[in-house]
């Protein structure tokens, strides 16, 4: 048996209310409607009954009566048909509801347990706001992904499987050297808690657990396309997001406009945009700095050193600039995919991720300056960042 209880690093100093807030609004629905009517008769008035009994004639066994149907039916299913979304039936009320019902405890613990481990770094990324929307549009993207090879079915499908599956997609783009703590149990051989990496687990997730059942149509009460479906939708949100920076969660970040330089009247102007930037950055003064990165296209910053560019986006950021210093460093790595000489850009993300308290995605960074030869300087930054996050480490007995 292998139970995922925790992952590392986390973010230093931060709560993630929203998270919290999504596992209580769905441990609540369980409590106060799930188990209750679980246990409770069905009140033959109950809104949707009569809908619920004409969809479950048809199946009813040759010999068996619908008044032992009634009888062991139980109010919580009749919520069910009603609240959960049906793909021959679908309403845009219960594209949501759904998210919130839970087949089971068992059902709801599994659900809840994934998004305590994986949701707090991704909110602790995205912001309040953009993670509580993201989590309800996977949700949805996953639900209308499942109703895609559904048919015309009036089986109701209910829970957060699809949302935290987006969680999940998301996860894997943005933290890709982050592990989970693995409680493994093969009594009496083995009984300890291992670090795998997170993207082993994810991806044994999605291929054993869901893509292979759902391509082989095993019969289950498990909707493996909802799954699948809200883990592309993650996917596909993390590397929009990447591109373009998340630059929605701070609008007022901007590129400053650019400004008239103060040179003496009839001076030549430098050659070209970029050689204004490095005389700028070479000069140390901030304004300046900011008047020629505002004059310089991309093509004339992605043409620039990296250890130059990784000293301009610590000028944005110590200017107030922060977004734009992370844009700045991501564009880069973008038009440069090939360079081997990239260390100064990953350190330099990674130190503004800490000095942030990202502690995740700092980690990320950090450790890919090791894939680009870093001088013996920025190994050694590097290494004494890392030595900052505390990376859980299993210990054996």
């Amino acid at each position: 048996m292998f139970i995922p209880i925790g992952d590392t690093p986390n973010p230093r100093g931060f709560t993630p209310f929203v998270n919290w807030a999504l596992i209580a609004l769905n441990v609540i629905v369980y409590l106060v409607i799930t188990l209750p009517l679980s246990v409770a008769a069905v009140d033959p008035s109950a809104p949707g009954f009569g809908e619920y009994i004409e969809h479950l004639r048809p199946f009813l066994p040759p010999h068996a009566s619908l008044g032992e149907l009634v009888a062991n039916m139980r109010a919580y299913d009749v919520v069910v048909f009603a609240y959960g979304y049906k793909p021959a039936a679908p309403e845009l009320t219960d594209l949501f509801a759904s998210m919130f019902l839970h087949g089971g405890l068992l059902h709801l613990a599994g659900n809840m347990l994934f998004l305590w481990i994986y949701g707090d770094n991704v909110e602790h990324r995205l912001g309040r706001v953009l993670y509580l929307l993201t989590y309800l549009g996977c949700g949805v993207g996953a639900t209308l992904f499942f109703a895609l090879f559904a048919g015309d079915s009036m089986i109701p499908l209910v829970g957060a499987s699809g949302a935290i599956s987006g969680v999940l997609g998301l996860y894997f783009l943005l933290f890709p050297r982050n592990k989970v703590k693995v409680f493994v149990v093969l009594f009496p051989i083995i009984l300890d808690v291992f670090l795998i990496p997170a993207r082993w687990v994810l991806g044994a997730y999605v291929l054993i657990d869901n893509l292979l059942p759902f391509m082989f149509a095993t019969e289950s009460g498990v909707a493996y396309g909802a799954h699948l479906g809200g883990f592309i939708a993650g996917l596909a949100v993390a590397w929009t997001g990447e591109r373009c920076c998340w630059s929605l969660r701070r609008p007022f970040d901007k590129k400053p406009h650019a400004a008239k330089p103060d040179e003496p009247a009839g001076a030549p102007p430098p050659p070209n945009p970029a050689e204004r930037l490095r005389l700028a950055l070479r000069g140390g003064d901030s304004a300046a700095i900011l008047r020629a990165y505002a004059a310089a296209s991309p093509p004339d910053i992605a043409g620039m050193a990296p250890d130059e560019v990784a000293l301009l986006s610590s000028w944005l950021e110590r200017s107030g600039y922060g977004v734009s210093a992370s844009r700045l460093l991501r564009r880069y790595l973008s038009a440069n995919p090939r360079r081997d000489d990239l260390a100064p850009i990953y350190l330099q993300l990674g130190l503004t991720a800490l000095e942030r308290g990202q502690t995740a995605p700092a980690y990320q960074h950090l450790l890919s300056v090791f894939d680009y030869a870093p001088d013996a300087v920025t190994a050694a930054k590097a290494r004494s960042a890392l030595e900052r996050i505390e990376v859980y480490r299993s210990r054996r007995r």
